[in-house]
């Protein structure tokens, strides 16, 4: 979150504003009747939630109406992952996802505008991975010209050690004013730089999750993955719901509007009427903002319109 946004004078949202844990559960409880199978907690940065142990601890007591247990997930900058890491997989956790732009601290300071070491982050991860908090993921965001020359290190850095590399493209996120297409290498080139040092084997249909495309080292020494968001936008088959920490739903991470839950979080209505709200709002979503993308900067420079800040309801 860079400083010159989000500095001393910023109106951070109070805490008197935040959902409470028991809403939260509501919320999951809620989800969990309409089929979700996977909850991933994210947003600016989820450590800094005073008691979120208490919260997984909950979540980890839910199931899906398979009646498996949920997933549970967390995506984090890793800077006080050393420290928790062993309290987050007690109370239930069950994988990580780090967010991490380079090994280079210079690089990483300019992409991160954060003062922590890089070293830290590899210091939770690789206590995260101890404990056992598995498969453990790395997210670099490529910027051209920026961290482009990462690449390489990171592959270097966690080939064989257990840890997935996925790379995305640069997105227009998160209030990225200067955003533009120039910035932005495509999976494919991030791909062919890898493959300039480390052969990579796709991974078979059957093993692939998510969002990236999943390859893996032809030595079978680890897996890289590849996120194509703006060469390749994958609208038609996004699913992912997002909860602000006020309580509003966004159906995309590019929603410039979202609908707000909090009338349905009260003690007054029923887990199955917030379902039904959710479901009611899912249905008529038709969110298309990156398949659309270049059609629409062409009506003008700069975003076409403001969206919804990424350090609100995470990737």
């Amino acid at each position: 979150m860079p400083r010159d946004t989000f500095g001393a004078d910023y109106p951070f949202l109070p805490s008197s504003e935040r959902l409470p844990f028991a809403q939260m559960l509501k919320l999951a409880r809620a989800f969990a009747l309409l089929g979700v199978e996977k909850i991933r907690i994210t947003g600016g940065e989820p450590l800094l939630r005073r008691g979120l142990e208490s919260l997984i601890e909950q979540l980890a007591k839910l199931t899906t109406i398979s009646g498996t247990a949920m997933e549970l997930a967390l995506t984090t900058n890793g800077s006080l992952l050393a420290a928790k890491a062993r309290s987050l997989r007690d109370a239930g956790l069950g994988r990580v996802t780090v967010s991490l732009d380079a090994v280079d601290y210079a690089v990483f300071r300019q992409m991160s505008d954060i003062d922590i070491p890089v070293s830290r982050i590899l210091n939770g991860i690789e206590t995260a991975r101890a404990v056992g908090l598995d498969p453990i993921k790395v997210n670099t965001v490529v910027e051209r010209g920026v961290n482009d020359s990462q690449i390489l290190p990171l592959v270097r850095l966690f080939k064989g050690t257990g840890v997935a590399v996925r790379f995305i493209e640069y997105m227009d996120v998160g209030g990225a004013a200067e955003w533009s297409n120039a910035k932005v290498i495509t999976a494919r080139e991030i791909r062919d730089v890898v493959e300039s040092e480390f052969p990579l084997i796709p991974l078979a249909a059957t093993e692939q999750r998510g969002t990236a495309v999943n390859y893996r080292h032809a030595d079978g020494e680890g897996d890289v993955g590849f996120i194509a968001s703006v060469s390749q936008p994958f609208c038609g088959s996004c699913s992912r719901a997002r909860i602000s920490a006020d309580g509003w739903l966004y159906s995309c991470l590019f929603a410039k509007e979202g609908t707000d839950l909090t009338p349905w979080l009260t003690d007054a209505a029923s887990v199955e009427q917030l379902a039904v709200a959710i479901r009611s709002q899912w249905v008529q979503r038709d969110d298309r903002y990156s398949e659309l993308r270049s059609t629409q900067r062409k009506r003008g420079s700069g975003r076409v319109y403001p969206t919804v800040r990424m350090s609100l309801v995470g990737g």
